[in-house]
């Protein structure tokens, strides 16, 4: 039974349709990727679906029991909103006496674990949670709000970044375990490794899941299913993104060979009328109608492709020179000792986690914040672009093609050819009428694309591109990796998108511990594979060097003692003992049941999935005991 349906769902903005009749269904098992170009209303489906929205016209259909969990673009909560409320206060029983437990244990360890109502009032709700099976959700809301880098839950909503408030979100709706999860654009504004980990989660996940991402490694490697927007209309694809792109160029070419015939048979009606066909017969008659209809018949419009298309500046030698450069904030060292030399065709990704001072590094280069110590020497010839992550440089109040113009009012494309500024526009999807908007009122992924356009009206020989994949449809990333592949200066891009970096750069600057940059040879599939031979390479010195420790009393005595539990993993780790006993024998008992019903394949089927779910569930739960019981030793 299908977990979501939608019925000749129809919606308007300004009495444009943006949605036609969109029909489709959603198995409880399907994992659904959404594409199509900005503008085409993948957001607004998505919102419709969630009921955040309403359609014009048509059924939305969803599961009655289903529990859905919706995240936005651009999260919102009260700002007065602690993360602990953000997170666990949603309605849900269990989630309610999860949330006022990590709210009595907070206050306990605030009070030094000696108020004794306190003490009382954890241990009856932690009673409460193994009554009601919470232990199972707070060890997995433990372990999402771990791998998201939440730690203080007692922040208030208000004094966190958009990055910050993104993972939260997430948090919110993965500790949830809605059978249906809803995700606009989930990796914007996560780190390389957190996507990873979130791809691989969404992976193993059993619920169903609709999708939109630009993330073209992260949607080939979650979904199964791809839904097409196209002209108001969908196309479904059974399959995931390297399916798609197989099947879509199967369908242009088709499309081509369809239209060609068309021509033909077009040209053969018209020799034929123009010799003066005589409609004196019925069968002359019904020809002559045939042919004209087939002349009137209204031909489907090509989609517009965006052509980035823009010539750069003469390039010297000298580049950038860095030389020492360091910077801190607040006693936190960014950048420490930097010294690199960048020349004509560099291609240099940059990866770190949030915060580690990519942009600061971008912004040292580019001149807008001085170094703490160090020397920059710019090249005579360097004409810089700069594409920052806020767009710093749009003017709301001007109208885009007067922002364009205040570049120039006339540019030369790579292949030498001389077209005006609203030429140009048109080339980057924006039609007459979008041109003389003002940029206020354009979408977010416009404001991109026109701020893009900006930059590179300027003819710049080096490209400073701070994650440049942010609010991009596909098609525009496509003809951007194009563009750049062409493009002979130096670019240097920041970005968590590891398909774009893959497609992009030929060298990969790590941002380590204490500010250190790492440079690592290569793409970053090269600095996965480099990284991973070195950790392994670790971990087997690290082995050798535990067996031939000295002995236990040669050790110093000044070695830290180990950490006890808390009463709150106390409680944890009893109630894990009694869950792992219970699913060793549900697992006994599964197993007699696969012997007992063998030729019943239906039953069998739900067995396995049932013993796969507590495979996997028992795994968790003995890692964790394991952990726990270390600590109690």
């Amino acid at each position: 039974m299908s977990i979501l349906t939608l019925e000749g769902v129809v919606k308007r903005y300004d009495m444009k349709p943006l949605l036609e009749g969109v029909t489709f269904s959603l198995e409880p098992s399907e994992k659904m990727g959404v594409i199509g170009p900005n503008g085409s209303g993948k957001t607004t489906l998505l919102r419709i679906i969630a009921g955040v929205e309403p359609a014009d016209e048509g059924r939305v259909w969803r599961s009655n029991d289903a529990r859905i969990a919706y995240l936005p673009q651009q999260p919102a909560f009260d700002e007065t909103m602690s993360v602990l409320d953000a997170v666990f206060d949603q309605g849900d029983p269990v989630m309610r006496r999860l949330h006022d437990y990590e709210e009595a244990v907070s206050l306990l360890n605030a009070s030094g674990g000696m108020d004794e109502a306190l003490i009382e009032r954890v241990s009856d709700l932690g009673h409460e949670l193994e009554v009601a099976g919470g232990w199972e959700l707070e060890a997995h809301a433990e372990a999402i709000l771990g791998r998201l880098g939440i730690t203080d839950t007692a922040a208030l909503v208000g004094t966190l970044s958009g990055g910050q408030r993104k993972r939260v979100a997430m948090a919110r709706a993965l500790i949830l375990r809605p059978d249906l999860l809803i995700l606009d654009e989930p990796t914007n504004h996560l780190d390389a490794e957190t996507i990873a980990w979130l791809e691989s989660y969404l992976a193993r996940m059993t619920s169903a899941l609709l999708l939109v991402t630009h993330d073209r490694y992260f949607l080939d490697r979650v979904t199964n299913n791809m839904l097409e927007l196209e002209r108001g209309r969908t196309h479904r694809f059974q399959g995931n993104y390297s399916y798609y792109l197989e099947k879509k160029a199967e369908r242009e070419e088709q499309r081509a060979t369809e239209e060609q015939k068309r021509q033909g048979l077009m040209r053969q009606e018209l020799a034929w009328l123009r010799r003066g066909a005589k409609a004196r017969t019925t069968k002359q008659k019904a020809r002559v109608d045939r042919a004209h209809a087939l002349l009137d018949a209204p031909r489907e419009a090509a989609e517009k492709e965006l052509k980035v298309s823009a010539a750069s500046s003469r390039l010297g030698n000298k580049v950038f020179d860095l030389a020492g450069i360091s910077k801190a904030y607040d006693d936190q060292i960014l950048i420490a000792d930097f010294s690199h030399t960048f020349e004509k065709g560099d291609r240099i990704g940059i990866i770190g986690p949030n915060g580690t001072g990519k942009t600061t590094l971008l912004d040292i280069i580019a001149g807008a914040v001085q170094p703490d110590a160090g020397v920059v020497d710019r090249g005579q010839t360097v004409v810089l672009g700069y594409y920052d992550q806020e767009s710093r440089a749009l003017k709301d109040d001007l109208r885009a093609i007067e922002y364009i113009k205040e570049v120039a009012e006339v540019v030369k494309t790579a292949d030498g050819d001389v077209i005006t500024a609203g030429q140009m526009m048109e080339r980057f999807l924006f039609p007459p009428a979008t041109q003389y908007a003002y940029i206020a009122s354009l979408s977010g992924g416009e404001r991109r694309r026109l701020y893009l356009l900006h930059l590179l009206m300027g003819a710049p020989n080096v490209l400073l591109l701070d994650e440049p994949t942010n609010d991009f449809d596909l098609p525009t990333l496509i003809a951007l990796e194009h563009y750049l592949d062409a493009f002979d200066g130096c670019l240097i891009v920041v970005s968590h998108d590891r398909y774009f970096l893959d497609r992009t750069v030929e060298h990969i600057f790590s941002f380590e511990e204490e500010g250190r940059i790492k440079a690592y040879p290569g793409n970053y599939a090269a600095y996965l594979e480099q990284r991973g031979r070195a950790d392994r390479e670790a971990a087997a010195a690290a082995k050798k060097k535990v067996e031939t420790a000295t002995p236990e009393k040669e050790k110093p005595r000044d070695e830290p003692r180990p950490r006890k539990l808390s009463y709150k993993e106390r409680l944890e780790f009893e109630a894990l003992e009694t869950r792992i006993a219970e699913a060793e024998q549900r697992k006994a008992q599964l197993a007699a049941d696969l012997e007992t019903y063998a030729t019943d394949f239906a039953r069998i089927q739900t067995l396995y999935e049932e013993l796969g779910t507590l495979d996997r569930q028992l795994e968790l739960d003995l890692e964790r005991w394991a952990e726990l019981g270390e600590l109690a030793q």
